[in-house]
């Protein structure tokens, strides 16, 4: 039994992808009591628990613990699942991976809540679509003005764009299956506890982690940005211009590349107060620019499936060759 975390065929696996995504756009997500990354949030919440009452130093240690074992954890279950699933034949491994596959990611539930916040901005329901955003972003959106909110949606997608899809598809087309559920957990483990003040020590380690696992993926979503705004006759110059001053503005060492494409993409200027302002200049954001995100999103997740099938197909030549 081989003990590489590929199917064995570039093409099954390239199947399992689209097949994933097909997947996503045709069905709702599964229920918690099934889903793997809700699992991934309990393991999360329970160990979390250990560093309660310790000091700096061991909160610390216990974090980077988590950051390693509930990757590696839930990496090394879908190893064993797929390995079983090979014994099976091909058919079970492209439905069984593909349904595995589909749980690391979300196209159109990323464009879906974002359009629901647009919706209700359009209505003037400003209390509710304020709501909505909870599921969006982790900032207060309380007091958000309907532009602060529309900009709030419209970051939310351009940064998604990687976390959600193009990271979990770059790490299966390296890793297989293995390294997209480490990615989702990983990724997981930074949107629970990744944060500074209560989880300053807790979270560094995660946070660190997940920083340096999507810088390729946002740069390359970045790009994909791009030419998806050219092909919807948007200015790509433009986009690339402002995704470059901002890749230095926010935060995250990540978040700047897509948020500045998408900005200067829209021509919109994208703010989180107290943190950074991305397009200044540009003028304030409509609900009818988070519809456009959404498109480029949707176009993105094409063109995101299109390369990493190319990576697959050029890893099947290097493992012909070399018999990797």
């Amino acid at each position: 039994m081989a003990w590489h975390p590929w199917s064995g065929d570039w093409r099954l696996d390239a199947g399992m992808l689209l097949l994933a995504l097909l997947i996503d756009l045709a069905l709702p997500e599964p229920p918690n009591a099934l889903h793997p990354v809700a699992w991934m949030g309990k393991a999360i919440a329970a160990l979390e628990r250990l560093a309660d009452g310790r000091g700096n130093a061991s909160a610390f240690l216990i974090g980077a613990a988590m950051a390693i074992a509930v990757p590696s954890t839930f990496g090394a279950a879908v190893w064993l699942a797929m390995l079983g699933l090979r014994e099976l034949g091909a058919l079970p491994t492209l439905i069984g991976g593909a349904i595995l596959l589909k749980t690391t990611f979300s196209v159109r539930g990323l464009a879906r809540a974002a359009n629901h916040t647009r919706h209700l901005l359009e209505d003037g329901d400003i209390e509710q679509a304020r709501r909505e955003l909870r599921s969006l972003v982790s900032r207060n959106a309380a007091d958000l003005a309907p532009s602060q909110a529309s900009a709030a949606a419209i970051e939310s997608v351009a940064e998604n764009t990687a976390d959600s899809y193009i990271a979990p598809w770059i790490a299966f087309a390296l890793f297989g299956l293995p390294g997209a559920f480490a990615y989702r957990a990983l990724n997981t483990l930074d949107s629970m506890i990744g944060y500074r003040g209560r989880y300053e020590y807790l979270g560094k380690a995660s946070a660190r982690l997940d920083d340096a696992a999507n810088l390729l993926p946002a740069r390359v979503s970045a790009l994909l940005l791009l030419a998806a705004g050219a092909l919807c006759g948007m200015p790509p110059v433009r986009g690339w211009r402002t995704a470059w001053r901002a890749r230095r503005l926010a935060e995250s060492p990540n978040a700047g590349w897509t948020i500045g494409a998408m900005a200067g993409l829209l021509g919109v200027a994208l703010e989180k107060r107290c943190h950074y302002l991305i397009g200044g200049g540009f003028r304030q954001p409509r609900p009818a620019d988070i519809r456009a995100a959404a498109r480029l999103a949707y176009i993105v997740a094409g063109l995101g499936a299109l390369l990493v099938i190319g990576a697959l197909a050029l890893r099947g030549v290097a493992a012909a060759r070399y018999l990797i």
